[in-house]
């Protein structure tokens, strides 16, 4: 499955990094300035994330220009989103 391509590239590059907690994964956001969000891994189970993350892949397949994961919704709507999974 090509999404699981592009978040265990996106997770190996991520694990270089010591600005990312174990069990979370950098994203960026935004729809012309990226902005760079650190999720819970549980993020991506959920399948409003999954939606999110078939939209990346629609749009950046595996090219992904920030070298992380690139998702291409405003940050408005992300950080909505981002706000109902921590609740629940």
């Amino acid at each position: 499955m090509a999404i699981r391509q592009i978040l265990r590239r996106s997770l190996s590059s991520e694990r270089k990094s010591a600005e990312v907690p174990k069990g979370h994964l950098a994203v960026y956001v935004g729809e012309s300035e990226k902005k760079r969000f650190v999720i819970p891994l549980s993020y991506l189970n959920h399948p409003s994330f999954q939606d999110l993350l078939c939209r990346a892949e629609e749009e950046f397949g595996f090219h992904h220009p920030m070298g992380g994961l690139t998702i291409p919704c405003s940050e408005d709507v992300f950080v909505d989103l981002t706000s109902h999974l921590s609740r629940t």
